[in-house]
């Protein structure tokens, strides 16, 4: 049976790896080396209640499972973990070292801050570990330089400033990862292309296999998983191929069939709602509103 490590707090993390005391109690960043190394655990899943962002060039441990998904870290990888995901690590294999960093901050380090008002934009958190970062080596070293300044300004004397400088520079961090992720969705344009169309298919099939009267209408989580991706992933690639999220595409994709069934059919509203998959008509009727500024009654009688 594996291990089940929980940790809450910047000071167990420290205790878990056998590192010196945090010199703040809300946010740390450590180097990967002889404390990961020599951990006893071979095998073990873990769960933390902090934001971590790790930098590895090698790891002596492999994520085998983070959400549905197995992960084998590559060199310049960055990966984002939230609060409580839960993950499984296997050591690797003898000999192996790891480098690189991780920085780790508690929740309430920025829940006062602008940052922890919008902490869940950056969708990268919730990315499967197969859809982490992978950095050049310019894009390595801008991240390098300013976890540098975290870590600078960690170990200065705590002032009133300190807290201030420490978030506005995480803030940097991800607003950098956003921009990499950016250029990781544009080179990938070929195979982001491919899932595209086998989205697209996808619903196609859902439809004609009349999974909607079983299901409702499919979920931007059941599409993700039906892809072998997460559901923030596979939205943010549609959006940045279509300029639409998941929801967009299936929202559309159901109310183009229905127009058909008002222009072609004598079935009411109700029915047509049913059939789609929507649990309430309600529902049905604002969402078509929404994509097409009249209601399904209005539009059949503008168009018949």
């Amino acid at each position: 049976m594996k291990d089940f490590i929980k940790i809450e707090t910047i000071s167990e993390i420290h205790r878990f790896l056998g590192l010196a005391k945090p010199k703040h109690p809300l946010v740390s960043v450590y180097r990967m080396g002889g404390a990961i190394n020599n951990l006893k655990v071979d095998n073990f899943r873990y769960s933390i209640g902090l934001y971590q962002i790790s930098f590895k060039d090698n790891c002596a441990f492999t994520i085998v499972n983070y959400g549905r998904n197995s992960y084998d870290y590559q060199d310049g990888t960055l990966i984002f973990i939230a609060p409580n995901q839960v993950m499984e690590f296997k050591k690797a294999e003898k000999g192996e070292v790891s480098h690189g960093w991780t920085l780790a901050f508690h929740p309430d380090l920025i829940r006062k801050s602008e940052l922890g008002k919008k902490i869940e934009q950056y969708s990268f958190f919730s990315y499967a570990s197969n859809e982490a970062l992978h950095v050049s080596d310019e894009e390595r070293k801008t991240v390098a330089e300013i976890t540098e300044k975290i870590e600078k300004e960690i170990s200065n004397n705590i002032d009133e400033h300190s807290q201030t400088l420490i978030i506005s520079n995480i803030e940097l961090l991800l607003n950098y990862c956003v921009r990499f992720y950016d250029r990781q969705f544009y080179t990938r344009t070929n195979l982001n292309q491919d899932i595209s169309s086998r989205f697209e298919q996808l619903i196609k099939d859902y439809y004609h296999q009349e999974k909607q009267l079983e299901f409702g209408i499919p979920t931007v989580q059941y599409c993700g998983e039906a892809l072998n991706m997460s559901s923030k992933y596979l939205s943010d690639l549609l959006r940045k191929e279509t300029g639409q999220s998941t929801q967009d595409h299936i929202h559309q994709y159901v109310i183009e069939k229905a127009k058909n069934r008002l222009l072609n059919s004598n079935e009411s509203a109700s029915e047509i709602a049913y059939a789609l998959g929507f649990e309430y008509p309600q529902y049905f009727s604002k969402i078509f509103k929404k994509k097409t500024t009249m209601s399904p009654i209005e539009f059949r009688k503008t168009l018949n």
